[in-house]
């Protein structure tokens, strides 16, 4: 699976597709758009010869901040076929947030959706290595645009639909992705131009199984590794198609855009198959297009697992992935799943279970997961000591404390920094999670460490209810006395605290860092 030590990866995902015949392929579905493979290409072309009469040369990047869309793809690839850096940013950020992606990136070109403008506009005289914005309107640009910055339909129209991939090197870099912040501030993650081959031909094929008649829909968006592959690099790969939808989606619009386009292939992460399973009328839908369901982002606990598949006759594929691996590492497979595991290695990737001081733990015996595959980014941008604590040569240190069982299943047991020392014993999190997400009452939960009246730390459940069981001392001791009575009593949470919402990074990830800082600030 290695690539040749000459090649660019819009060669594999953009021109090979035409000498393949698919040219009249529809590559994406994008509100009442059928955009076709050939049309695709000819749009990055143009996206590329833009960039480069901007002034854009190899290794400089260039930021997308940019709905999902063909707008976003060609972007993307655009910037990579001329050996520039593409760096997709979320769409639900803040100006000070956007101040530090461009300025810690040094990104010389923005191209942004018109109505995220909004938040560049008060920042722009923060970003001194920003030299153009190219604004891609929602509907018809505004005139206050098209007299500032550089309209989108204007700079392509004038662009050649024809360019040559540069002479990149397989191990140059081709485009960064930030990490979601469930762990702390963002950090820029280097991918080279061989990464997504190698997660196409591992994850895409292996797990999934795409082949050229697929449509997927990510929920996910495309500016996080998870999204990226599922619904862009993916089904080029194989010839098949993208359904992207650019707002946000909320249960009700999934189903719906399921019931339009006819997905054969739907990934999303558990908070979502959470919400979805709160939707009443789901009989309006027509939901016989799917093959495969898929979940990432968090482990999917196996109670809703159980309740989807009673439900709706489907199981979900549970796989574990990270930004620093760029796509999934870990995963359930059809006709060989285990609810609420991570499943078993992907083809072409490696895992091992360790103590701290490296040692290899039998079955069992919980330790720190490390990773081995040939997508692994190389380094963090500007974070050389964070980059060796992780980039273990060859290992990627993933954070995720982990147990594996007797039949090679891999079981989450939370971050390393959220394991909990209770009376002596460890305790996982997501164990105890797992148990209260097993009661009707409870819709989401996180359990993180608090201290209590000696400063010793136990379990803490902060819980979101379900509709009809309106929180009260009474169903907070009952939620206690249901995960006594299924995981070992001394890990039961002592306090329960009812919430309205748990905090998230954009990508649906539980941020158990704000609820320990809350827990502590109390003391």
């Amino acid at each position: 699976m290695d690539a040749p030590v000459r090649y660019n990866a819009a060669t594999t995902f953009v021109d090979e597709p035409l000498a393949r015949g698919w040219g009249s392929r529809v590559a994406f579905y994008y509100r009442d758009r059928r955009v076709t493979y050939r049309e695709f290409a000819e749009l990055t072309n143009r996206t590329g010869n833009v960039l480069r009469d901007l002034g854009v040369e190899m290794e400089q990047r260039v930021m997308l901040l940019l709905y999902d869309s063909p707008e976003f793809a060609c972007s993307f690839f655009g910037a990579i076929k001329i050996g520039a850096v593409a760096v997709p940013v979320s769409t639900v950020l803040r100006s000070s947030e956007y101040a530090y992606y461009l300025n810690d990136s040094r990104a010389r070109v923005l191209i942004v959706h018109e109505p995220l403008l909004s938040e560049i506009e008060p920042i722009r005289d923060r970003t001194p290595y920003l030299r153009h914005i190219v604004v891609v309107p929602a509907s018809a640009p505004s005139a206050a645009t098209a007299a500032r910055d550089l309209p989108w339909d204007r700079v392509l129209g004038r662009a050649s639909p024809s360019l040559e991939p540069a002479p990149t090197a397989s191990d140059d870099a081709a485009f960064w992705l930030y990490t979601s912040g469930s762990t702390g501030p963002p950090k820029g993650v280097v991918h080279l131009q061989r990464d997504m081959l190698y997660c196409a031909d591992t994850t895409a094929r292996d797990v999934f199984g795409f082949r050229p008649d697929d449509v997927a829909f990510s929920v996910s968006k495309l500016n996080f590794a998870y999204g990226l592959g599922n619904a862009l690099y993916f089904p080029l790969r194989f010839g098949a198609a993208a359904v992207h939808y650019p707002d946000r989606p909320t249960p009700e619009a999934v189903f719906e855009i399921i019931h339009e386009y006819r997905p054969t292939l739907v990934f999303t992460v558990p908070t979502m198959y959470a919400r979805l399973l709160q939707v009443d009328d789901v009989g309006r839908y027509d939901l016989s297009s799917v093959r495969t369901y898929a979940s990432s982002g968090e482990p999917l606990p196996a109670a809703i697992f159980h309740r989807w598949q009673a439900r709706f006759g489907a199981a979900i594929l549970d796989v574990v992935g990270s930004t620093e691996n760029l796509h999934d590492f870990l995963a359930n497979r059809p006709g060989f799943l285990r609810p609420g595991s991570s499943g078993v290695p992907v083809p072409g990737y490696q895992c091992r279970i360790v103590d701290e001081a490296g040692r290899d733990l039998g079955p069992g015996h919980i330790g720190h997961l490390l990773v081995r595959g040939g997508s692994t980014a190389p380094y963090y941008w500007n974070k050389r000591e964070v980059t060796q604590r992780t980039m273990l040569g060859e290992w990627l240190r993933t954070g995720d404390m982990f147990r594996k069982d007797e039949d090679g299943f891999y079981w989450y047991c939370g971050r390393d920094d959220d394991m909990l020392k209770v009376g002596g014993l460890w305790v996982s999190p997501h164990e105890v999670e797992n148990a209260l997400l097993e009661h009707g009452a409870v819709l989401e939960v996180a359990v993180t460490g608090a201290p209590d009246e000696h400063g010793l730390v136990k379990p803490k459940a902060y819980v979101v209810p379900n509709d009809g069981h309106p929180p009260s001392p009474a169903l907070a001791q009952e939620l206690q006395a249901f995960v006594k009575n299924r995981i070992a009593p001394y890990k039961y949470p002592r306090w329960i605290e009812f919430v309205d919402e748990l905090p998230k990074t954009a990508t649906g990830k539980i941020q158990r860092f704000r609820l320990r800082s809350a827990a502590e600030e109390t003391r």
